[in-house]
């Protein structure tokens, strides 16, 4: 079992949502370093305030596809997260971009850890390599039907994983996560989550829109579970595995849409519009062998999950404004 006192770990894509819970709960381990790599397109600083008040952890502006910085940092390091990747709607609008930093970058993460040594690896994968399901709950023996631009990236990083494994014997563990959602969510930028959306409606006083009959149903996964099972997937003596990470409950988005409203305290009816293309309308995954190899599962319900959302929201929009003045 992987020993991590005393030990030098890299976070790739630190400043994000995940990487930025993730980083906060490295800071309650017995680590010597904790080195964040992120180029802040889509992490903040704002994400790493409370942790950078730990003097172990030290932030680095840059990304995947700059192959000498990552040789550098890699040097001496023992243990790396790889949670850098262009986004799903990102992929969709930039596929050559997602090529190169979710493809190529992943190689140049994967072939620098391999070269400097390092003793494991956990790779942020997606349950996008399902695409919709055939059948559910998701296992992670569901066939690859993915068709987007954003999954085919995911599953050739799997795929690279694989392969080093199996000529390096470099360790690693992959997490294929569902929906996840949680305070440090993008509310500002051009592709934010359903739930940003029908809070933003929600804000204005306007009915949330719901398109098609809102039966669409999704695992939604709160970040904090999220970052505590990179940790369990570190520390585990398992190595060459793909784990589905969710909580293996099933809400449509008619339930999610009549939560935010209870939360929120308004008496709004949604509004139903025509389906729009959507990637995906239905994935649920297994839990059970994260639990049995991992010993993950998801403790925060989803009421809870969504309070603590909406309170962050109201708090950083409040931040913003004073800074502002």
């Amino acid at each position: 079992m992987p020993n991590i006192d005393n030990s030098r770990v890299l976070v790739i894509g630190g400043a994000g949502l995940v990487g930025s819970h993730l980083v906060d709960q490295l800071t309650q381990e017995p680590v010597r370093e904790i080195v964040v790599l992120d180029n802040f397109v889509r992490g903040t600083r704002a994400n790493l305030r409370q942790a950078i008040q730990d003097n172990r952890v030290r932030v680095v502006e840059g990304s995947i596809t700059d192959l000498k910085l990552l040789r550098d940092l890699m040097e001496g390091t023992d243990y790396v997260f790889h949670l850098a990747a262009l986004w799903l709607y990102e992929c969709v609008h930039h596929p050559r971009a997602a090529l190169e930093v979710n493809v190529v970058g992943t190689y140049n993460v994967i072939e620098t850890a391999q070269q400097a040594g390092v003793k494991k690896v956990v790779y942020s994968s997606s349950a996008s390599v399902y695409g919709d399901a055939v059948f559910t709950p998701m296992s992670e023996e569901h066939p690859f039907n993915n068709r987007t631009m954003y999954g085919a990236t995911k599953i050739a990083g799997e795929q690279f994983f694989r392969a080093f494994y199996e000529q390096h014997s470099l360790d690693y563990v992959g997490l294929r996560y569902m929906n996840i959602y949680g305070p440090r969510m993008d509310y500002k930028g051009t592709y934010v989550s359903v739930i940003m959306k029908i809070l933003d409606r929600i804000d204005q006083g306007l009915p949330p829109i719901i398109f098609g009959d809102g039966s669409q149903s999704y695992d939604f996964i709160h970040v904090h579970d999220v970052a505590r099972a990179n940790i369990l997937a570190l520390k585990s003596n398992v190595t060459d595995e793909f784990f589905n990470i969710g909580t293996g409950v099933k809400t449509t988005i008619n339930e999610l849409v009549l939560l935010l409203l209870k939360i929120t305290g308004c008496n709004l009816q949604p509004e139903y519009r025509p389906q729009e293309q959507m990637f995906v309308t239905y994935r649920v995954g297994s839990t059970e062998k994260a639990e049995r190899m991992l010993g993950f599962r998801a403790k925060i319900p989803l009421e809870e999950g969504l309070r603590s959302v909406v309170e962050w929201r109201k708090k950083d929009k409040q931040r913003l404004r004073s800074e502002v003045v």
